[in-house]
C-alpha cells in the first residue's frame, strides 16, 4: 500500500529501527530513503546527519556505539563502492553497523551508469565480512528490518539490508 507520504513498509521500516533504539539515521540524500530522511528530521528524539560521502557513515555508526546510541547508515548501492576501505573498520573495531542500501541497477534499471555497482553491490559488502539480506517486497522488509537489527546490535555484526528496485520501483532515467 502507497499513502501520499510514502508506501506503508517504509514507515513501518522507521517505526521498526526507532523502537530498537535507533537514535541516529546518517544519510546521503536519496529518493529510495525519502520516508526514513523525512521522518527522521521530523523526529526530535532522532539526530538526522547528511554526509558528504557514504563511508563518513560507518566512522559516525562507531562512535554512536562508542557514546551508547544507535544508529543506522542510509545510502545507495552506487554508494556502497565509496565504503569498501571504511568498511574494514567494522572487522577490527567490532561495532555494529546497520546500513540500508537503495538498489540501482537491478529490476527495470534504465541508466546504464547504474549497472556495474548495482551488480557488484552484494559481492562487495560480502567480501568485506558484511552480511547481506534483501528485501524484495512490501512484506519482506518488516522481517528483514527486524532481523538485521537484531543481528546487528544485539551480535556486534555488521548487517546490510538490500531494498531491490522491484520493491522501491526503478527510476526513470
Amino acid at each position: 500500500m502507497t499513502t501520499q507520504d510514502g508506501p506503508a513498509w517504509a514507515h513501518a521500516m522507521y517505526d521498526a529501527l526507532r523502537a530498537q533504539g535507533v537514535t541516529q539515521i546518517a544519510y546521503v540524500p536519496d529518493a529510495g530513503h525519502r520516508v526514513m530522511i523525512d521522518r527522521s528530521l521530523a523526529d526530535p528524539e532522532v539526530h538526522s546527519i547528511p554526509l558528504t560521502t557514504e563511508e563518513e557513515g560507518v566512522a559516525l555508526l562507531a562512535g554512536a556505539d562508542l557514546g551508547g546510541a544507535r544508529g543506522v547508515l542510509l545510502m545507495q548501492s552506487s554508494g556502497v563502492g565509496n565504503c569498501i576501505n571504511m568498511l574494514s573498520l567494522t572487522n577490527g573495531a567490532r561495532f555494529p553497523l546497520l546500513t540500508i542500501v537503495s538498489m540501482r541497477g537491478d529490476f527495470g534499471e534504465g541508466n546504464p551508469w547504474q549497472f556495474p555497482m548495482g551488480k557488484a553491490t552484494q559481492a562487495v559488502l560480502e567480501a568485506m565480512g558484511v552480511i547481506v539480506l534483501r528485501a524484495e517486497a512490501p512484506d519482506d522488509v518488516l522481517p528483514t528490518i527486524q532481523a538485521a537489527s537484531t543481528m546487528a546490535f544485539q551480535s556486534g555484526e555488521a548487517v546490510a539490508v538490500l531494498l531491490s528496485q522491484r520493491l522501491l520501483g526503478a527510476k526513470k532515467f
